[in-house]
This record gives C-alpha cells, structure tokens and sequence, in this order.
C-alpha cells in the first residue's frame, strides 16, 4: 500500500514537503488538525516538528489545534463544534503560515472550515484524505488521496507520508 500511495502521489508529496520547508525558512509556522485518529496524527507528526524526527537540530514551530481542551470544549459549547478548529486558526494563522487538514473522508465539517478560513487568511492549505479526496480535493492548495476507503489503511499512509516529509524538512532545513 505504501508503495502503491508514494508512487501515485510522488508530485504532491514533494510539493508538500517544499511548501512545509519554506514556510518554516521564513520564519512562519505549521497548523495541523484532524478528529478522532487523524487529531492523535496532528499531534504526532506537530511533535516530530517540535522536538525531533531522526536529527538533533533546533526546534520547528508547529502547532496541533486538537490538544487544548479548554479552547475546543468553548468553542464547541459557544459556537459550533464545525467551529472548534477555524476559530483557533482565525486567532493563531498568520499569512505565510501553513494549515494542514486531515480527514479519512475529505468531508469533515471543522476540517473543512478550518481550511477555508486559512485560505481566507492567505495561508497554504494541505489536506490529507482518503480515496477521491471527499470536499477537501477541491479545497486545499496540495491534497495528498490515499487510495484506499478503509480508514486504518488511510492513517497508515498518512503517517507513513509524513515521517517522508518530516526527514525531507529536516534535511533541507538543518542538513
């Protein structure tokens, strides 16, 4: 499957990763956000960032919008939850930053939102989907599609293509 996902979306793949190392050569920063298995992703692959992935270097800002529960539970409970992830890239987004939005389906509410009101905000948008890629093909400025419907099969790739990233970013950034 890995195989078959690399080699099917080699070009966006590399286009993710040089969007992701200019973003971060000029000083701005990642937004990532997803439900269920794709937030613990969010938060995961925002680690590699902070901390490390394979090399020792300095620290990469990158920011997972599904760990704060004081700001999701709010603004589920004072707005919408549809809301929970547009309100913090509203707040936190800053023109030259990234906002990566993952959904299995392409098709969840907050994820969508969150997108749209990055591309409002003139930041570049990733998403990370499944087979056919569900509303978030049409959305995000890069749009990596497993092609897979089964949804453990779509985060294993997820992963899988982001650990790529991740050494790429670090190579380019911090040789």
């Amino acid at each position: 499957m890995t195989k078959k996902v690399i080699e099917k979306n080699v070009a966006i793949i590399a286009d993710i990763a040089e969007t992701i190392s200019q973003c971060l050569k000029n000083g701005n920063k990642l937004l990532l956000f997803g439900n269920g298995g794709s937030a613990a992703d969010s938060q995961h692959i925002a680690a590699e960032f902070v901390s490390r992935y394979v090399m020792d270097r300095r620290a990469l800002p990158a920011i997972a919008l599904t760990v704060d529960t004081s700001i999701l539970t709010a603004t589920g409970n004072d707005f919408h939850y549809d809301q929970v992830f547009s309100r913090q890239v509203e707040a936190l987004g800053r023109k030259g930053d990234v906002a990566i939005g993952i959904s299995t389906s392409g098709n969840s509410p907050n994820v969508l939102k969150a997108l749209e009101e990055a591309k409002r905000l003139g930041l570049k948008t990733v998403g990370f989907t499944g087979e056919g890629g569900g509303k978030m093909k049409d959305m995000a400025d890069f749009c990596l599609q497993v092609p897979s419907n089964i949804t453990a099969r779509i985060q294993e790739a997820h992963i899988t293509v982001f650990h790529f990233i991740c050494g790429w970013v670090e190579k380019e950034l911090c040789g």
